[in-house]
């Protein structure tokens, strides 16, 4: 049941999207599930140098957990 309130709220969410950038990312996802390509190989330089910052900075311990930034800002 879970998994289906996530798809609903998924759907909703999408629906409202305005961000072309965001969605033009989702389409890629999307699009390289069914055809089993690897979506690395559809994203942007920017998109995958993001990625590789990420991983960086879980490399050096550079995160905060989520539930701290939730309790912070009150989310």
């Amino acid at each position: 049941m879970r998994l289906k309130a996530v798809k609903q709220e998924l759907i909703q969410w999408l629906s409202q999207l305005e961000d072309s950038a965001t969605i033009e990312y989702l389409k890629i996802v999307k699009d390289a599930q069914v055809s089993e390509s690897d979506w690395w190989d559809h994203i942007s330089d920017d998109q995958k140098a993001g990625i590789e910052r990420g991983l960086e900075d879980i490399k050096k311990e550079r995160t905060i957990a989520g539930e701290d930034v939730r309790s912070k800002y009150g989310i």
